[in-house]
Formats: C-alpha cells, sequence, structure tokens
C-alpha cells in the first residue's frame, strides 16, 4: 500500500507550512494537542503552498460558488495534513479519521454545507481509503469565519504511538 506522502506526489498536491497569519495577530494555542493516541486538531482554514490564507475570500451563497467552497475545503484538509505531519512526523501513523467538524462561512439561505465540506471528506478518503479515512462529520453554515476564509475545519485522529 503506498504511503501517504507518496499518494500526496501522485496527485501533485504540497502540504504547507503553518499558517502566517495576519499582521498582528496571535495565535497563542497548538495546531495540533496529542493526548495519549489521539491528535486532537485545531480549526483550520484554506491556505496556499507557502502558508498564506488562500483565496477567494468571503461567503458561500455570496461571493463564493459550491466549487469554490469545496475548493476550499479541500485547501483546508491539506492544511491539517501539514499540521499532523509536523506533529506526527508521519502521516502514516494516523489508524483512523475519527471526527471531523466542518464550518462555512454562509449568506442567509445557503445551505449546501455538506457539499462544500465534501471537498475536506473526499480528500481524506483518496489518501487515506475507506477504512481509515472513514470519519463522523458535522457541516454547519456561520455567519462569520476568521480573516473572511470561507471554511474552517477541526477533527480529531488516531495514531499509532
Amino acid at each position: 500500500m503506498p504511503h501517504i506522502t507518496d499518494r500526496l506526489t501522485a496527485l501533485g498536491l504540497v502540504l504547507p507550512p503553518t499558517v502566517t497569519p495576519p499582521p498582528g495577530v496571535v495565535l497563542p494555542f497548538q495546531f495540533v494537542r496529542i493526548i495519549g493516541r489521539r491528535a486532537i486538531i485545531s480549526g483550520h482554514g484554506p491556505l496556499n503552498a507557502d502558508g498564506g490564507i488562500a483565496a477567494p475570500l468571503g461567503k458561500l451563497g455570496a461571493e463564493l460558488t459550491v466549487e469554490q467552497g469545496y475548493t476550499a475545503a479541500r485547501l483546508t484538509g491539506l492544511a491539517m495534513l501539514g499540521s499532523l505531519q509536523r506533529a506526527l512526523g508521519d502521516l502514516d501513523r494516523i489508524t483512523a479519521w475519527t471526527r471531523v467538524f466542518g464550518m462555512v462561512a454562509s449568506a442567509p439561505g445557503f445551505h449546501q454545507q455538506p457539499a462544500v465540506i465534501n471537498g475536506f471528506s473526499d480528500l481524506i478518503l483518496e489518501l487515506f481509503g475507506p477504512e481509515v479515512g472513514a470519519h463522523a462529520r458535522s457541516a454547519v453554515g456561520m455567519a462569520e469565519l476568521p480573516f473572511g476564509i470561507p471554511v474552517e475545519i477541526e477533527g480529531e485522529v488516531e495514531f499509532d504511538a
């Protein structure tokens, strides 16, 4: 079975470095908190390959389409994987994606949050397969997200010690 890094390379995907926050913003928390064999992943947003916040910014159903939101959720998944790689040293240590909470900046009346967060879920299932990649998930709408990002996702994985 190919390793996760091999799959990422084959798909032409790059894990970004830690987010570069806007000037004056302090992020006083851990992006991944290890407790036993669990890694709790703080909320992440979509990042460019250099760690900058990825455009477009805005709300789904107003400035952004479902397709743009799907892409943002996929980029968010790569940002989370980058944080997990730094915390665990090897993504192949992940034995189960357990829980995912997807938040979508939504204009009034927008109700396709699950289709947006599918960008994340599809990436994880593509990389980890149906056993390890299977996860419980919520996809909800939010009035606002930090820095105008369209998607924020948090989650939890189990890993080999």
